[in-house]
């Protein structure tokens, strides 16, 4: 079974953690496909068959970002618009993603405990991805929930960040 992901990082040079775990997937080709979408359309033209084609030739799918302003960056919102189209992700006749394993993968810059109904922002992490979950419910694709590496706008220990390899691979691995 080999998951394509999804990895939508605006500036993934510069980024420690996309970057590192983009580095990860790649070792393992027969595995994971790494589809990076502001790398294949800088100009944020999609092409929308392609997209489905390469969706439809995997198991799973991962979307792996950052979070920005409690969301996605804006080339995964308009991936989602333009690629899981009436016909193909939902509808009648859209059954593309029907029982397809999906989950997310995120750096998120806060701490944890921030993201909790006591903390700062008062809600957690999965009430803010609450709006992926719904949509990936609606075209009835079987929803595995999130990985998430908190606190990623300080440094991590090199620790910190060889374990979330591995966790993030797991996390894969085991949808």
């Amino acid at each position: 079974m080999k998951t394509l992901i999804i990895v939508s990082h605006p500036n993934i040079e510069t980024s420690a953690i996309n970057k590192r775990w983009v580095e990860q997937l790649k070792k393992y080709p027969e595995k994971y496909t790494v589809h990076e979408l502001y790398k294949v359309y800088p100009d944020g033209n999609i092409d929308m068959e392609k997209e489905q084609q390469l969706i439809e030739a995997h198991d799973n799918l991962i979307l792996q970002f950052p979070m920005y302003w409690f969301s996605s960056p804006p080339m995964l919102k308009k991936w989602l618009d333009d690629v899981f189209t009436y016909g193909w992700a939902y509808g009648s006749k859209g059954d593309k993603l029907k029982n397809r394993k999906v989950g997310l993968a995120l750096s998120v810059g806060i701490n944890k405990e921030d993201y909790s109904e006591e903390g700062r922002y008062r809600y957690t992490l999965g009430h803010l991805l609450s709006p992926f979950e719904t949509t990936f419910l609606y075209c009835k694709a079987d929803y595995r929930s999130f990985y998430a590496l908190y606190g990623t706008e300080h440094e991590l220990p090199t620790s910190i960040l060889e374990q979330s390899d591995q966790d993030y691979l797991n996390f894969i691995d085991n949808l």
